[in-house]
């Protein structure tokens, strides 16, 4: 199998130039050793081709030492920029993309931001697909205006007809992150849309959307089917996004209630919604704990909960609030075995642990998801 040849810097791939198959035994061997006292894990499900899954990237500029232009990712935990010509688990297309904006930047002479100095222009291009084959390019920019802008857009147009939208988003902070709060549509709708489990989804920049389509149509199927709901549910989907898995299961049950902290986040869990004429959902912008809590005071009857909390798990008040509930399920869909288990300990006083299914949504990385059905003791 191929070896990138900067995984050692880049740090994105822990696992470069091991087998793939070898692989999944090192994350099936990490889940039982941490999961297997509550029920037996079953056998991970893998992907048919691991490479060029990600559809979603975010590639930095700086100048080096000879003030040439260097894109490519940071080194972990720094502002150093390790140069990448071609990412092996990014979506072909999007490298292609990723080098003909290099061309252009470089042909067009336009600056390079230099975060100390508050000064420059380019700092970043965030690439999104979609499997509709739409692209949507984001120029994240330290300066509210770019050099050449028509000229710039004609290219990437005339270079990558796949591009269907390109935003400006203006970041002129000294910050790690790589998106500032502003867009401007420079070209197309602002959004792409893409199709998962039957239904269409609007990415927009910000959007949290799952980097790897095909395991994310698995690891949701794997939750509604653990979950094995019917019509006359009501069902909670609790830290929802932009209402992703609540709307694949929404055809599954009587009503869907989603909650989520992130504003912009349910604004896309309505649209979505609209979208796909759904009537049977609605989404709270709230604390998932406070609403819990909420629900709970109210004696409000659920009967299944799908719980898929950010890598630091849950916490005492949503869960303390949802075992009060006794809804008759919960399927916890986990991106980190550890926080996994720390919940598991507390939800297991009340719920008993029916399955424990991996899923490998990151290939070539240590990361790994769960889905784990719980059912009412």
């Amino acid at each position: 199998m191929m070896k990138c040849p900067v995984h050692k810097y880049c740090g994105g791939c822990q696992y470069q130039g091991i087998p793939y198959a070898e692989q999944l035994k090192i994350k099936q061997e990490s889940e039982e050793k941490l999961l297997s006292s509550f029920h037996n894990v079953k056998p991970i499900i893998g992907m048919e081709d691991p490479l060029y899954y990600r559809n979603k990237v975010q590639i930095s500029f700086a100048y080096d030492e000879h003030h040439n232009i260097i894109s490519g990712f940071y080194v972990p935990s720094t502002h150093t920029i390790v140069p990448v010509d071609e990412c092996m688990i990014t979506d072909e297309s999007i490298n292609k993309i990723i080098g003909s904006i290099k061309k252009i930047v470089k042909k067009y002479h336009i600056s390079i931001f230099d975060e100390r100095a508050s000064k420059g222009c380019l700092r970043h291009i965030l690439i999104r697909s979609a499997n509709t084959k739409e692209y949507m390019v984001v120029l994240v920019t330290g300066s509210v205006t770019i050099p050449k802008i028509d000229l710039l857009i004609k290219d990437i147009l005339k270079y990558n007809p796949e591009v269907k939208t390109i935003i400006q988003n203006i970041n002129n902070w000294r910050t790690s992150a790589v998106l500032g709060s502003k867009n401007t549509t420079l070209y197309g709708k602002g959004y792409i849309t893409d199709e998962l489990c039957g239904l269409k989804f609007r990415i927009s920049p910000s959007s949290f959307y799952q980097v790897n389509k095909r395991q994310t149509e698995v690891l949701y199927n794997e939750a509604i089917k653990a979950a094995k709901l019917n019509k006359n549910e009501v069902l909670i989907d609790a830290y929802c996004g932009t209402g992703t898995i609540g709307l694949c299961a929404a055809a599954h049950v009587k009503k869907v209630y989603g909650v989520e902290s992130n504003r912009s986040a349910v604004k896309d869990a309505n649209i979505n919604m609209k979208i796909n004429d759904i009537t049977n959902a609605e989404f709270i912008c709230e604390d998932a704990g406070k609403y819990m809590e909420y629900l709970a005071k109210n004696k409000t009857h659920i009967d299944a909960v799908i719980m898929d909390p950010p890598r630091g798990g849950s916490d005492i008040r949503f869960m303390s609030s949802m075992v009060k509930m006794k809804p008759d399920k919960i399927v916890y869909v986990s991106c980190n075995p550890a926080t996994l288990k720390r919940d598991l300990n507390y939800l297991n006083k009340f719920y008993t642990v029916k399955s424990i299914q991996p899923v490998d949504m990151f290939p070539f990385t240590s990361h790994v998801e769960t889905v784990c059905l719980l059912l009412i003791k």
